[in-house]
């Protein structure tokens, strides 16, 4: 079985419960992903299928990419991902899963790139306290000293500083689904996951899932 599907983020809303509460959720448009590639032990040396997400133009695909979907008989698709699988002869190139992969109560790890915020200070980036905000301070902001003069002279790495925060691959992991909608293509999960709206996530199965499989 398939560890997981690609898609897309579509937004946050509330999801009411059955006994009435409002929890905050968001909406995924998961698949759905067409088999594009089958990896073998005997071959690459690992056994994996590779999936296809959202159709792409092919005068906007390069040449190297269209030999590769037209060796495989598909159409040009826009994100390609490996997912490790026991078995890849139990899938068809050309084959399409969709968002029914997945059951409501299960627990998922999303993985999106985390919205970029440019030069950040440590306060925002780090989460700093910063000087005294009384007057005559003049480091409200400041990150203070970042290492000893004596010993051992020099800034130890890895020091928290100010610098480029966000627009990086970031993984929630244990999100429960909350609905699976297969006829729209809708996973809603609860609490947040990283990106913007139409980011592209990666929806993998949790622990929990995984075992009652077993």
């Amino acid at each position: 079985m398939l560890p997981g599907l690609m898609g897309l983020k579509l937004g946050m809303t509330r999801f009411f419960l059955e006994e009435g509460l409002a929890v905050p959720a968001t909406v995924l448009q998961v698949g759905p992903c067409t088999v594009v590639q089958k990896k073998s032990e005997g071959r690459e040396g690992y056994s994996a299928v590779q999936l296809g997400f959202r159709p792409k133009k092919e005068k906007r695909t390069t040449k190297p990419v269209l030999g590769h979907f037209k060796a495989a008989g598909v159409e040009p698709l826009a994100h390609l991902k490996e997912f490790p699988v026991e078995n890849p002869d139990e899938y068809e190139v050309g084959e399409s899963v969709d968002v029914s992969l997945f059951a409501p109560g299960d627990l998922v790890h999303v993985t999106g790139t985390s919205k970029g915020h440019g030069f950040a200070g440590v306060m925002k980036r780090h989460g700093f306290a910063g000087g005294k905000a009384s007057h005559g301070c003049k480091t409200h902001r400041s990150p203070g000293s970042i290492g000893s003069s004596a010993y051992p002279a020099r800034v130890v790495k890895g020091r928290k500083m100010p610098g480029h925060y966000g627009n990086k691959q970031t993984t929630v992991k244990n999100l429960t689904i909350l609905d699976v909608r297969p006829d729209q293509n809708l996973l809603i999960v609860k609490g947040a996951v990283p990106g913007s709206t139409n980011g592209l996530v990666i929806v993998r199965k949790g622990p929990a899932a995984e075992a009652s499989e077993e």
